[in-house]
């Protein structure tokens, strides 16, 4: 008679797990809860340069979406919006900012200002949020100074060059102009004195 009991309950145990397996399954399914995901925590950029500030967020229902930024000037609110809705940027951003469905936002012509802490919160209908943090540092383009340098002292070399010649030339026109002059007065000086010596 034991045997039978023991099978009933080792059976028992089994189906209770399996029932324990499926609601919490359910559980997991049912509406609620999201996730979110940032593939790229840390962003070097240069002025005047586009950056994308991407994640990727799952939720269940609708989600809200909302970008912050956080520097030694103070914390800005970005933009917010609600997935399928509407879209709500902050005067600051408002031709600056492109959202994307996947939760990312693009973010146009950087300044040095714009260096700092971006954060991403998602709230789901149920009010379960998620956060992501993304650290942007922002550098100026020294290269375009040392260009503008570059650009400087190649002109000035060649202004130099061109003046060079044009002394050389000078130079060289002077020369032959006081050989000719020279040449004349030798021979008007020989005429001279072939005059005076037909004369006498």
């Amino acid at each position: 008679l034991m045997r039978p009991l023991q099978g009933c309950r080792s059976r028992g145990v089994v189906v209770g797990t399996v029932t324990l397996c499926l609601a919490a399954g359910w559980a997991l399914q049912t509406p609620g809860g999201v996730s979110l995901v940032v593939p790229q925590p840390n962003i070097n950029a240069t002025v005047a340069q586009n950056i994308l500030l991407s994640v990727e967020y799952s939720c269940r229902g609708v989600a809200t979406i909302e970008w912050k930024h956080v520097s030694s000037w103070g914390t800005t609110s970005i933009v917010e919006w609600r997935s399928g809705n509407y879209v709500n940027i902050s005067m600051v951003y408002k031709d600056r900012v492109t959202t994307f469905e996947n939760g990312s936002i693009q973010l146009r012509n950087v300044g040095m200002r714009d260096a700092g802490y971006y954060f991403v919160t998602v709230m789901d209908e149920h009010g379960t949020n998620a956060y992501g943090t993304i650290i942007v540092n922002v550098y100026e383009i020294i290269y375009e100074d040392l260009h503008f340098v570059a650009v400087l002292f190649a002109f000035l070399a060649a202004v130099s060059a061109i003046l060079i010649c044009f002394m050389w030339l000078c130079n060289k026109s002077l020369h032959l102009f006081q050989k000719k002059t020279t040449h004349k007065l030798t021979a008007s000086t020989t005429e001279e004195i072939e005059l005076e010596t037909i004369e006498c």
